[in-house]
């Protein structure tokens, strides 16, 4: 499933501050099928704060389109997922977004998650229109989750289901050291710490093995080789 087969809908939204958030959670995600039903403000994806609180996700706002209502947005949708709290007397089975996302993702459905707007939330009409309601588990004191802060957990449980992305390494690998340079160092610390009167050279007992266990398990890189080596002539140049 590719990321044109997801549409993201907005009812009726009323902050445009909250649709740039939208696009903002769905690029991060990967996704970038946006349609917003009778959004109060006709302008909204070209106000000041929508494009400011999309934060470089513009792109998905230039290519938003905005509907009438629901049964437009839902157009060449197979499987419409709504978010509503609220519990009726009957509608579509309700499910974690995880538990249903499993078995969505083996399936060739093209996905629509609608989400109401922010002060009412999906009517029953719209609720009724869809195939399933998803229910984040919160806790059950206090569930209120901002709009962009719902989109963002779905966005994200949804790209998990559909294989998620490789995480990036922020640092480069480290070069660990040898053999050779960590016995290498232990010689040094040897000498250093029979000068500094740490080390009876007549009685070692088993004080270099355990450094040597000790360097092994720390996997020291060639960097930190040089620092010890440099505390150890530190020591040497002390005791002197």
């Amino acid at each position: 499933m590719t990321a044109d087969s997801t549409r993201f809908i907005l009812l009726n939204t009323s902050h445009p501050g909250n649709v740039g958030a939208v696009a903002r959670a769905m690029k991060v995600m990967g996704f970038s099928d946006l349609v917003l039903v009778a959004p109060r403000f006709a302008d909204v994806l070209v106000q000041e704060e929508t494009v400011a609180m999309a934060s470089g996700a513009a792109d998905i706002l230039v290519r938003a389109r905005t509907v009438d209502t629901l049964a437009e947005a839902l157009e060449g949708i197979t499987c419409a997922c709504a978010t509503a709290m609220t519990p009726r007397d009957f509608g579509p089975p309700t499910h974690a977004p995880r538990e249903l996302f499993a078995r969505l993702a083996q399936e060739a459905h093209r996905i629509g998650f609608v989400f109401g707007s922010e002060r009412y939330g999906m009517s029953n009409d719209d609720v009724y229109r869809c195939h399933a309601v998803l229910s984040i588990p919160t806790d059950p004191d206090y569930g209120s989750l901002n709009l962009a802060q719902a989109v963002q957990v779905v966005a994200y449980d949804w790209r998990q289901a559909l294989g998620g992305f490789p995480v990036q390494p922020r640092a480069a690998d480290p070069s660990l050291a040898g053999g050779r340079a960590v016995q290498g160092l232990l010689a040094h610390w040897e000498q250093a710490l029979v000068e500094i009167g740490f080390l009876d050279p007549n009685a070692p007992k088993k004080l270099m093995p355990r450094l040597n266990q000790l360097f092994n398990r720390a996997q020291l890189t060639e960097e930190e080789v040089h620092i010890l080596r440099g505390i150890a002539k530190a020591m040497q140049k002390g005791s002197r």
